[in-house]
């Protein structure tokens, strides 16, 4: 389902014929009379996220079971973001596959897919499609799997089930990393080793991690990692399978690490990875805050401390004194300025926390998510940070984020690209993090966490804060 797809706003007095169970009340979040439909959401679709944590998988594809549109709007979003080519394998249901099912399709595409790219592991999500109509898709894939017998080349399958309308692409990506390890775990003698699951983070951040977790002398398993599959080098020929990806050999041994660290302030024990593996194995989870701006990668780093028995190292521990001191250098340009955020939950969290630390007021938290943990999370983060505690409002659309954005006058605004129209409406800058990012080059070399992270971010606002004053300066605006 296209969430770009702009709905009539229900405003006539015309009875819906499909009314929700539940509609938005009168006023209840202060921001507009009743409605039922969505003017371009504030998320992405749930089988996206699914497949780009398949794509942070070694030797996989990503397959989904519906129409061939799905497959293609999911390949724009993430080759326009990435700037890298992605396959994105599909049933490519039909009209009467609509009426009489789809499992036909899905069992050739398997074997089609099996045949070209020779993959280790076939990652299949659903769309919006084929949940409604109803295929079963553990009957359609076990099916497949009798009828082709058993075979050396038969990939590993792992399904997920992500109707759009249910979540987010967020949602979608959880689910997608949950059924990868309930599939692929399995019981191992302890290893030391530790895992890491980071959710949605760039390639930049990735490769971000993986140099910390090498420098603290950490053996770990970050599970997706897209660093080299979604940003890779040149190559002379296309490959099918990018190389990268988390080995599916360390997936398998999840089970004997020591610990995990799980980033995310709003997922649910029932979508959380760590929480599989602590119940199924007892590897002991310690969830953190998506590690941005000081405070919250002070916790990251703690926890990698007390994991290896080492100090920070000397590298990270100068980061952060240039951070501080920058904070205090350019702390004039900041404080006090007001800023719109929104997102995918965790990460509006997380940027909350460093608006907050750094001086600017978060007047807005908004999510297209509706984990309800989002105003908790966001006053945790803010605590004792901000004069006037947020306004957050989650199950939200850019039309209601527009119309409080405008009462509330921010300063500027930072999300994904999607807000660039509101940004230029309000003549404001819009600091573009996160995911999509259509509209700049280098959306997947974004670092956006840990104290090299929060420096950027922090330049990124001080100098966009200075350009407005230039720009707005009759005499204009030079020396500091």
């Amino acid at each position: 389902m296209a969430t770009e797809t702009i709905l009539h706003r229900e405003t006539t007095t015309l009875p819906h014929p499909h009314p929700p169970k539940s509609p938005r009340p009168v006023g209840g979040r202060g921001l507009l009379p009743k409605y039922v439909s969505t003017t371009n959401a504030c998320k992405l679709c749930k089988p996206l996220g699914a497949c780009l944590a398949f794509r942070g998988i070694e030797g996989s594809v990503p397959y989904l079971h519906g129409s061939q549109g799905c497959a293609t709007y999911m390949r724009r979003y993430i080759i326009s973001h990435f700037n890298e080519p992605i396959d994105i394998a599909s049933s490519s249901l039909g009209e009467k596959n609509a009426i009489y099912g789809g499992g036909a399709n899905l069992k050739q595409g398997l074997k089609n897919v099996t045949d070209k790219y020779q993959p280790q592991m076939i990652g299949i999500a659903t769309t919006c499609l084929t949940e409604t109509i109803g295929d079963d898709l553990n009957l359609i894939v076990h099916e497949y799997r009798k009828e082709a017998g058993e075979s050396a080349k038969m990939p590993i399958l792992v399904k997920v089930s992500t109707p759009s309308y249910s979540g987010t692409h967020m949602e979608g990506f959880h689910a997608a990393v949950l059924s990868v390890l309930a599939t692929l775990c399995e019981e191992t003698p302890p290893n030391g080793r530790v895992n890491i699951l980071p959710g949605f983070l760039s390639p930049a951040d990735l490769r971000y991690l993986k140099e910390v977790l090498a420098a603290f002398a950490l053996s770990a398993t970050v599970l997706p990692d897209i660093s080299d599959t979604l940003d890779g080098p040149a190559l002379d020929e296309y490959q099918l399978i990018p190389a990268g990806g988390t080995p599916l050999g360390e997936i398998r041994t999840m089970g004997g690490a020591a610990a995990t660290i799980e980033f995310g302030s709003t997922i649910s024990d029932k979508e959380s990875g760590g929480t599989f593996l602590e119940k199924s194995f007892g590897v002991g989870k310690q969830r953190l805050t998506m590690p941005i701006g000081v405070a919250a990668t002070d916790r990251f780093f703690a926890a990698l401390a007390g994991l290896s028995g080492k100090a920070t190292p000397a590298r990270y521990a100068g980061a952060r004194g240039r951070l501080i001191d920058s904070l205090v250098d350019g702390h004039k340009y900041v404080f006090g300025k007001k800023a719109v955020v929104y997102g995918e939950e965790d990460l509006v969290v997380a940027l909350a926390g460093f608006l907050a630390e750094i001086g600017v007021q978060p007047v807005l938290c908004a999510s297209g998510g509706k984990s309800g943990r989002l105003k908790e999370a966001v006053a945790a983060v803010t605590d004792g940070l901000c004069e006037v505690a947020p306004e957050t409002y989650d199950d939200i659309d850019f039309h209601e984020i527009e119309s409080r954005a405008t009462e509330l006058a921010p300063d500027l605004i930072i999300g994904h690209s999607k807000g660039y129209p509101l940004a230029r409406k309000l003549a404001i800058p819009l600091i573009r993090v996160g995911f999509p990012i259509h509209d700049r080059v280098g959306g997947q070399r974004i670092l956006h966490i840990g104290y090299e992270g929060a420096q950027h971010l922090f330049d990124r606002i001080a100098n966009a804060m200075i350009q407005v004053k230039q720009d707005s300066s009759p005499v204009g605006y030079s020396y500091m």
